[in-house]
Formats: C-alpha cells, structure tokens, sequence
C-alpha cells in the first residue's frame, strides 16, 4: 500500500459511523504489551466479522476521530535490542502478518498498522486470547459466545479438509481400507451387506473420509501408505513411543506412520501392560489386574490424533515411564479444562479438525458424543487407580499422564467403593493425594463433605476417609495437635530438666508435629511456639548465646 493508497484507506476508515470492533483509534500509545494484546484482539475480531483485515491507527482522536498526528513511531521502537515487530511475531501464537504503514497526512504524522484475520485457531499473545467488545479489549474466555462463534468460522478453514490434488486411492494402505471398513459396519451393522458392495472410492465417500472421491488430508492421515507421508508435507503424521528408566534415562524409541488407524494399536502393543496383584480390603485372595486398560491407552492416543494442530509440523509423543503413560500433542484444549468436560457433559461444540473428527467417529475411532474424556476416568475410578493428569500450563501443547499404580490402595479402593461421591469430587480428592493445588471452588466442595483437613496447600484427607480406609495411623501423623499441647510438653520437659538447648526441644517436638509439613517448615512452627511462650513470660532464654537454652520463668516454676 503507498501512501495515497494509505491515505484513501484512513479517510474510509474515519468515515465509518463508529469505532468498530475490528478497528482502533489511539493518539499516542508505546506499551508494546498493550499492542501485542490489541492485535490479537482485532485479527480475533476480523475473523469474528468476516472482515479481510483489521486496523490500529495512531494519530486519530479516539472520541472526535479528529486527525490530530502522533509522535509515535512504530518502526522505531525497540524491546532491549530487539525490534517491536520481530518481538510481537514470536509472542504471537499463532504468528500472523501485519504491515506498518507509516505517512503524513495533511502535515501530521500517522502510523496504521493492519491486521490479518486469525486462521485455524484465535489468535493469543503471550498466552492469551483477546477480543474486542464493542470499543473494549477482553480476554476472549471470558465471552464464551464469541469464542464458540469464532471457533465455528475457524472450523470452515479446516485443515484435516483440504484436498490433496497429487493424490489418488493409490496412495492409500489395503490394509488400512480393510479395517476401515471393517469399522465401519461395526458402527453400521445394519448396512453391512450394502456396504461389502461398495467400491472403496463409494466407501470412503460415504464414510466421509474422501470429498467427492478427492483423497483429503484425512484419508492420507489415517489410510495413506508410509510412502505417501510427504504429501502431507510440511504437516507431521508421525506418532514416536519413546521408553524411559526409573532415572528417566531413554532407553529405547520407535517411530510411526501412516495409516494412523493401524499404528494406534502398533503403538498399544509397544507399551509394556504389566499384571499387578492387588489385595482386596477383607479378603485374603489377592486379583490380578493390568496396569493399564487398553481402552483408555487407545483413547488417549486418538485425542491426540484427532486435535493434533497439524499445521505447527510436530509429532505426537508417547513416553513410557515404570509407573505411568505420558501423551502430548500440539494445540490448546479448546475446552478450557477437564473440569469443564465433565461437569458439561456433552458433546463437544468445537473440533479443531471437524473433518477428521467426522471420519474418526464413523471409522469407530471416536464416541460419537464426544464424552471419551469423561468415560476414561470413570473407568481409572472403576478400577481405583489414580485419575489421568492433563497439564495445561503450555499454550500450545496438551501433555496427559496415565497412571498405572496404586499410590494408596486401601485408600483409592476402598474410598471410591464406600462412599457416594461423584466424579468430580473424586477428581478433586486425587489432586489432594497427590499433594496437587485445588482450586476454591474445589476445595469449599471438599471442606463441605468434610473429606480434608488442614490449611492450604497443606491438605490432608480427613478422619472420616482415613477410617474408612484403615489408615487412621498415617492420619495422626499429618493431623497436627493444637498449640496447647506442645507448649505442655515443652513445660513438662523444663520441669523434669531445668532447661534446653533448641536443639533439645526440635528433638522433643518435630516427630510430633504434622508430616504435612517439611523438615524447615517443623523447626519454623517449632520458633514460633516458643516466641509465643517467651512472650506469654511461660519460658526465658539464657546463656552466652540468648537463644540457644531456655528455662522457665520462676512462675511457672512455682506453680
């Protein structure tokens, strides 16, 4: 765009009745952080309308829209030694362009900077994703309409859609279409002896893997022959397992290609499903059960697969440790949280590869209903092992843990069998084991039922559960006596001896204090008992080093 192009646009854009959600008047504003937020606002926005771009303009008076000039400059502009616009790219997920148009207007001086529309996914900065409402930035969370109207305008450009003209069913795997079809009578039992008369370009037209008997991203993904792998390019399908040692020392590793509806099951057999012996509270006849239920291995990786952000060319990892299955794939979980899953409870509203997903489901990979989340942790709860772990603390990636151990087996068995909690309190007592944070409304959920106890994040399964699991001795051990009682043991002490070195009273006291708390935190809580009976003229200390022994004060003596 030249500058009398330049020109014609801002006089377009000051002509418009009001300030639009996709378009932002500043005069003088140099908070990279501000700019990096408003960009992902408007290109969020752009899209949300269906515009070709966005602006931001410097130089215009917000409320008048009068051309007043700026003596901003965005070219110049600088973060330490790196220039703003190469340091907005990397904080931009993900990246989109945009161009500094900098000109003089009727002698004033004007920075328009515009946007492309987000693609495939909203647009974050450092993290976080921002839209406009009305002439207001937002974090885009926090309109939940918005966001699941943008995600069905991103859906359309949909990646796992897209045809690949240099391919044909040649390049797809026999054995892959047999067991497609395969699954696919298997959902459509009914038809299964029209479907044996299907050629496969009819088959895979009616199972929605192929476009009008085009071959798409999806068919080449979940059928294509390993040799056809680079027609995806630059698009990853690979799938690596990777085995590590107690120490986390990698000890042996294998790759996997197209077709991924065959590899799933390849990978499965990688992974070492071990038999544990497991003793039932009150029997004396131990059962065998395996660390992992293959369902929930077989789940795990066709998440992966089908909300996979193929377009950051990356693999999906499965890393196998002694006790648990680790998973991780690009892309953020459109959902939010887990949490969020199951409370909802219903079939998902947003795929980031709708296609594949579609194809998935019809090729028996997925439910239908999209409640595979929910169904892997009831499953881990029907056999009383820890619930999966998702770590989402990474913008673009999803990593999930799947345990295959008892951390407590009484606990774990014999709390989930006894009691009538649901699932997401379960949920929120695993965390609690696992010495994890829970949130407030977790945590009011749990002190409510009176299933923990303690201040947090020092949290500790209460009495009512430790008894019930027979684990009433581990229970004294992280409930904490009150104050009272150590200071009496403290003056009971000094009555017997005449005094005590700190040295002494931390042997006295720390084994009785609460394991919820660490060796440092012991010995803290043990200085604050005694500032407090300094203070209450209980104890005095003395000595060439005045806080090294203690005695107590002559009227306590007495007493």
């Amino acid at each position: 765009m030249n500058n009398t192009e330049a020109k014609k646009k801002l006089d377009e854009l000051i002509s418009l009745p009001e300030e639009t959600e996709w378009l932002e008047f500043k005069r003088n504003n140099s908070s990279p952080d501000k700019i990096g937020e408003y960009i992902s606002a408007i290109s969020n926005a752009v899209t949300l309308h269906q515009k070709k771009e966005g602006y931001i303009v410097w130089g215009i008076e917000d409320n008048t829209k009068k051309i007043v000039g700026t003596n901003y400059s965005f070219r110049k502009q600088k973060i330490g030694n790196q220039e703003l616009e190469s340091w907005l790219l990397q904080l931009l997920t993900p990246r989109i362009d945009f161009v500094i148009q900098e000109f003089i207007y009727d002698n004033k001086a004007i920075v328009m900077l515009i946007i492309q529309p987000a693609k495939h996914m909203p647009v974050r900065f450092k993290g976080e994703e921002f839209i406009r409402v009305g002439s207001c930035k937002r974090k885009l969370k926090d309109f939940p309409e918005k966001e699941r109207k943008l995600w069905q305008i991103l859906s359309k450009e949909d990646w796992s859609a897209q045809i690949c003209k240099e391919a044909t069913v040649a390049n797809l795997d026999s054995k892959a279409l047999l067991f497609a079809r395969e699954q696919y009578k298997e959902k459509n039992s009914k038809r299964s002896l029209e479907i044996d008369q299907w050629d496969d370009t009819t088959f895979l037209n009616k199972a929605k893997v192929c476009i009008n008997g085009q071959i798409t991203n999806t068919a080449l993904l979940l059928l294509g022959k390993e040799e056809s792998e680079h027609l995806l390019t630059p698009a990853l399908a690979k799938i690596t397992w990777i085995l590590k040692d107690v120490h986390g020392i990698e000890k042996d590793y294998q790759h996997f290609h197209p077709p991924l509806l065959l590899a799933v099951n390849q990978v499965l057999n990688k992974i070492r499903n071990l038999t544990i012996r497991k003793l039932p509270s009150g029997t004396l006849f131990p059962i065998e059960i395996t660390q992992y239920d293959p369902w929930v291995i077989r789940e795990m990786l066709h998440n992966c697969i089908a909300h996979q952000d193929y377009s950051l060319s990356a693999r999906i990892n499965v890393v196998e440790e002694s006790d648990s299955v680790l998973f991780t794939n690009l892309g953020n979980f459109i959902p939010g949280s887990v949490e969020v899953v199951i409370r909802q409870d219903a079939p998902q509203e947003q795929y980031r590869n709708p296609f594949l997903a579609q194809a998935m489901v019809n090729l028996n990979m997925i439910d239908t209903i999209g409640s595979g989340i929910k169904r892997m942790f009831l499953l881990q709860k029907k056999r009383f092992f820890p619930m999966p772990d998702y770590d989402l603390s990474e913008p673009q990636r999803v990593k999930a843990r799947v345990f295959g151990k008892i951390i407590d087996e009484n606990y774990t068995n014999l709390l989930i069998k006894e009691t009538n909690l649901d699932l997401l309190n379960v949920i929120s007592l695993d965390k609690v084991q696992k010495k994890r944070k829970i949130s407030n409304e977790e945590f009011k959920s749990l002190k409510t039922l009176k299933l923990v106890e303690g201040r947090r994040p020092n949290l500790f399964v209460s009495d009512k559960i430790a008894a019930v699991t027979g684990k009433k001795a581990a229970y004294i051990k992280q409930r904490a006596f009150n104050k009272a009682h150590y200071e009496k043991m403290i003056i009971s002490y000094l009555e017997k001896f005449g005094e005590a070195t700190r040295k002494d009273l931390e042997e006295l006291l720390i084994d009785k204090i609460s394991d919820v708390l660490n060796n440092k935190q012991k010995k803290n809580k043990i200085a604050y008992i005694l500032q407090q009976m300094k203070k209450a003229n209980t104890i005095y200390p003395t000595g060439a080093n005045r806080w090294t022994t203690w005695r107590l004060c002559l009227k306590k003596k007495e007493r």
